[in-house]
């Protein structure tokens, strides 16, 4: 990778990002503890250090918490059943195709039986999670740099790296490091695709489930706003899971390093900055001791239909796309992992032939718009942001703002990266295909 194609910004750009990235769930968690989910300001700077200590000092029992479900999660992958699928060849590796076991979606219902069990026999209450969360952010912030800083050494001592730049800061934070792998239990896990598909998604669920449990726990009642969310997220990480299969011949896993980056994000920034919104109607309800104050039915109505409508759109787009690549690869798989939206798979779809080999999807969702599935994924963020209306405070909003950014950002990304790779064949696609987002408008 040449200096012109480093992203963010460079160097400059990468620390800033991770300083960035850093601060922002801290400030979340003190403002849920001291501003009730609006923004916080501390006095002084002791001020600061002494709500910071109160909040998000590491506990062991944090510890306990976040490293155990890391660890079991870890054995359940290398255990469970599930198809294997091969995914892209690698061009870095003589176009070597490595082998992933899709067993997601098996450790998705095991989690949730094992949850309900330990919760309701009282073996082991949820809502720990949601009285610890500063606490276990600590120790997931700690845990991703940490094994942020291993996996750039080790990728090092053992020459397994790939496309560096020789910058040391931004190789640390982009990765080196392309397919990393460890044995367990005799079998090969991909610590990349485990991170993206499951452990991120996984804990953000347990986040979210320990907030409803903590209101109900309470109030002996869940409100709509909380019972929103929690489909919302549930529809959202089940995708993920029964999608596991069509994971490895993305972009993230064909191409993406193991870096800084998707460590950190995976491992502490999603989830607990995708749980803010279910954190802030849960701290405003016991503020006002008003659960159900300013509820607008006919708001949670309209959520709850674009929604839905957003999900289908994001669901079935993304599986229309991604079987068509898995098809002209010859590695696609049937699975009938619940629900299987309607059209998400075409047949006999149409496509632009190309000089590079790669074919150009131009049939279903994608004869409309080249990126529907992002403008579905906004859809959703805008409504997760919504859904909190009973209160008026703007960093539920974060979330879609950030998104939108990172769309803007992957959008640019991925429109440089297919017109180098495309030429005049791209020229020709984005003829066919005008809009971007939203036919007829952008």
């Amino acid at each position: 990778m040449s200096k012109e194609q480093k992203e963010f910004g460079g160097t400059p750009g990468a620390i800033g990002l991770m300083i960035f990235s850093h601060f922002i769930p801290f400030y979340f968690a003190l403002s849920l503890r001291y501003s009730s989910g609006g923004l916080y300001f501390p006095l002084s700077f002791n001020e600061f250090i002494e709500n910071f200590k109160e909040t998000c000092s590491p506990t062991w029992s944090a510890c306990y918490l976040y490293i155990g479900f890391f660890l079991i999660q870890l054995i359940l992958a290398a255990i469970l059943p599930g198809p294997e699928v091969k995914g892209l060849p690698v061009p870095t590796e003589n176009n070597r195709q490595y082998t992933y076991k899709c067993n997601a979606l098996a450790s998705w219902y095991l989690t949730l039986i094992l949850v309900a069990v330990c919760h309701f026999t009282g073996i082991f209450s949820m809502t720990i999670l949601a009285d610890q969360f500063g606490s276990i952010l600590c120790i997931a912030i700690i845990f991703s740099d940490i094994l942020s800083i291993y996996i750039h050494l080790y990728a090092l001592k053992t020459n397994q790296t790939c496309r560096m730049t020789y910058s040391p800061i931004y190789d640390f934070f982009i990765g080196v490091w392309l397919n990393p792998r460890i044995r367990i239990l005799g079998q090969d896990v991909d610590l990349k695709m485990i991170a993206e598909v499951r452990l991120s998604w996984l804990l953000l669920f347990l986040l979210i489930i320990s907030a409803v449990l903590k209101q109900y726990e309470v109030f002996h009642t869940i409100t709509w706003p909380m019972i929103f969310i929690l489909t919302a997220q549930v529809l959202y990480i089940n995708a993920c899971m029964k999608g596991e299969e069509c994971i490895p011949v993305t972009w993230d896993i064909f191409y993406e390093k193991w870096g800084w980056m998707l460590i950190y994000w995976n491992l502490a920034g999603v989830p607990f900055v995708y749980a803010f919104q279910a954190y802030y109607i849960l701290v405003n309800s016991l503020r006002t001791q008003k659960p159900n104050e300013n509820v607008s039915m006919t708001l949670i109505i309209i959520l709850f239909i674009v929604l839905i409508l957003a999900y289908y759109i994001w669901d079935s787009s993304l599986s229309q796309k991604i079987r068509f690549r898995m098809q002209q690869q010859g590695i696609y798989i049937t699975r009938n992992g619940f629900p299987q939206v309607p059209w998400n798979e075409i047949k006999n779809p149409t496509y632009l032939k190309t000089e590079c080999g790669s074919p150009l999807l131009i049939d279903g969702y994608w004869k409309y718009c080249r990126k529907p599935a992002y403008t579905a994924d906004i859809c959703m963020a805008t409504c997760w942001a919504l859904s909190c209306h009973q209160w008026t405070g703007v960093l539920p909003y974060f979330y879609p703002i950030f998104f939108f950014f990172m769309i803007v950002h992957r959008y640019t990304r991925d429109m440089a990266r297919c017109q180098a790779k495309y030429g005049k064949d791209w020229k020709t696609y984005c003829e066919r295909v005008p809009y971007a987002f939203i036919p007829g408008l952008i």
